[in-house]
């Protein structure tokens, strides 16, 4: 399970924290919580696919952890022992789990119920902390080296793939890539699972079964991403969106004791979790990638007993009844006593010819690991002048040949001091000040890029096959228009904004019970920060809202 060279970053090279081992007086802990098990033969204590499993923490003899994969079979990538535990991040939700647990012949284990194991990692803390970062690290291993996940059949820079791929690793779900026109041995698998062109993106899972061209909603649900809300109880909370103010507003209702459901679209983190690395959040001194925080946010709220259901957008709020109802996008519908919109924004696109075809096919609006992968080696255009701009252009000039750097105003004026000073004195960056595209070229793909130097009217064109947009953002509000009330530029009213104000919180909207934080809200401050900070704070006016309503 270790890597062909040396990283220190790699968390299965970080043993001891990956897969730590508990002291006997842990062990005499976490056994006031479960019951011990004598495993008499070689036995399956769980089984890639199942949801809702046990923990386990070897007394004696071994637990072989095995992963499955369509083209090799089956493999063996660690051994639990004597004071070590098993499970990874799903034990925490009702997803399917991606490995196998075979205990050996004569094996005893302390076993947990699943139902006991949030007690457990509340009620012991210490131990409860270092089982969360293990499972944390797990989980970002499997990533990393693509095991327990499913193979992503297609054309690398193709939209479709890029769009699977993008919801996979944004929900922390193990995936590798196979392009028949590079990759050795891709086209003979292709042959053998008898897949046309017209079936790509595909993708297999270990036992070998074809999902062809998925939506995102049926990848879901083929791979057990997806935790639908239960129609049949009456949330507390109900939270749209999980960028950073709706997983804090998730985290604080949660550990408060309410009911709490959070329904998200794509993953968990919103734009932030695009973010490269946040360098101002306070607490961080070396920075953190938005996906690592909003990782570790998801966690930390359905530790508290929070479920995240992804996949699918709410598309209408029906404000006239009581408890509120909420419809998905697949019609199923959820009711709730209180609602905090967290919905955020969405990215703001090029007003350039040819815009729109190339939308998916070399335009990005986030610049992550996966994308600096897809431009390693060539020229990129990064267009704005704002801060996840500048944390876009600095990253991506590790692995691009050379970054250009479009804005319409001064860098100064938009952009934290910090990046300006880091940019300017980038050897891999230029920058274009008073410069935007006008126009994008290419056939399937995009090939290149004119933009116009407004300060002395000269055009320039540039072959590049991949630019990032981020130009801002619109609110994220069409599914309230009949609602709430909403301001001119179609953020929500909250507090005094509103026409008839009856709220006693800056968060309150224009329907008592329904709140609205973070990026969404017209008067907001657009930072992560304030984000977190709106929706921690907000949950004291919904603890007043209820108890008055309950």
């Amino acid at each position: 399970m270790l890597a062909s060279t040396p990283d220190l970053t790699d968390p299965w090279l970080r043993e001891a924290q990956t897969f730590p081992v508990l002291s006997a007086e842990m062990i005499e802990r976490v056994s006031s919580y479960g019951q011990e098990q004598f495993i008499p033969v070689d036995t399956f204590l769980f089984e890639r696919g199942q949801r809702g499993i046990d923990f386990f923490l070897v007394l004696g003899g071994e637990i072989e952890v095995l992963a499955d994969d369509a083209r090799n079979g089956r493999s063996c990538l660690y051994v639990y022992r004597t004071g070590q535990f098993s499970g990874e991040q799903n034990l925490f939700t009702s997803r399917q789990i991606l490995l196998s647990g075979l205990a050996k012949a004569g094996t005893r284990v302390l076993r947990v119920a699943n139902q006991d194991f949030r007690s457990l990692i509340t009620g012991e803390s210490d131990i409860g902390e270092m089982i969360i970062r293990a499972y944390i690290l797990r989980r970002t291993g499997f990533v990393r080296h693509a095991k327990g996940g499913v193979l992503l059949i297609g054309h690398r820079q193709h939209g479709d793939l890029l769009q699977l791929q993008r919801f996979m690793i944004r929900n922390f779900y193990p995936v590798e890539i196979l392009d028949p026109t590079i990759d050795k041995g891709a086209s003979d698998l292709v042959n053998d699972l008898g897949l046309e062109p017209d079936d790509l993106p595909a993708v297999v899972t270990p036992d070998r079964r074809v999902h062809r061209n998925p939506s995102k909603s049926e990848l879901a649900d083929y791979l057990g991403i997806s935790e639908p809300p239960d129609a049949d109880i009456v949330y507390d909370v109900a939270v749209v969106g999980a960028g950073p103010a709706g997983l804090a507003s998730a985290v604080y209702a949660a550990s408060e004791g309410l009911n709490t459901v959070v329904i998200e679209g794509l993953a968990p983190g919103g734009q932030a979790g695009t973010s490269s690395k946040i360098e101002n959040y306070l607490g961080f001194p070396t920075g953190i990638s938005g996906q690592a925080l909003a990782g570790r946010a998801h966690i930390q709220a359905q530790k508290f007993g929070a479920k995240l259901s992804v996949s699918r957008e709410v598309t209408s709020m029906d404000c006239s009844t009581y408890p509120y109802r909420l419809v998905l996008e697949d019609q199923k519908t959820l009711r709730a006593r209180s609602v905090v919109v967290a919905t955020g924004a969405r990215y703001r696109k090029l007003d350039a010819l040819n815009y729109a075809k190339f939308e998916g096919q070399g335009i990005y609006y986030a610049a992550t690991a996966m994308e600096s992968q897809l431009c390693a080696n060539e020229e990129v255009v990064v267009v704005g002048g704002g801060n996840s701009a500048g944390q876009a252009a600095i990253f991506l000039s590790r692995t691009a040949r050379h970054v250009h750097m479009l804005m319409r105003s001064g860098i100064a004026k938009t952009m934290s001091d910090y990046l300006v000073r880091r940019i300017e004195s980038s050897p891999g960056i230029s920058l274009h000040q008073q410069s935007e595209i006008t126009a994008l070229h290419g056939h399937d793909t995009l090939e290149g890029v004119t933009w116009i130097d407004r300060q002395t009217g000269t055009s320039r064109d540039l072959p590049v096959t991949s630019i990032f947009v981020m130009i801002g953002a619109e609110p994220n509000t069409d599914w309230l228009v009949d609602c709430l009330e909403l301001d001119r530029n179609g953020f929500v009213n909250t507090g005094p904004k509103c026409s008839e104000s009856r709220s006693v919180t800056p968060y309150g909207t224009s329907i008592p019970g329904i709140f609205a934080v973070g990026d969404v809200r017209g008067s907001s401050v657009k930072r992560v920060a304030s984000a977190v900070g709106e929706g921690s704070v907000v949950v004291q006016a919904i603890h007043q809202f209820l108890e008055r309503h309950i």
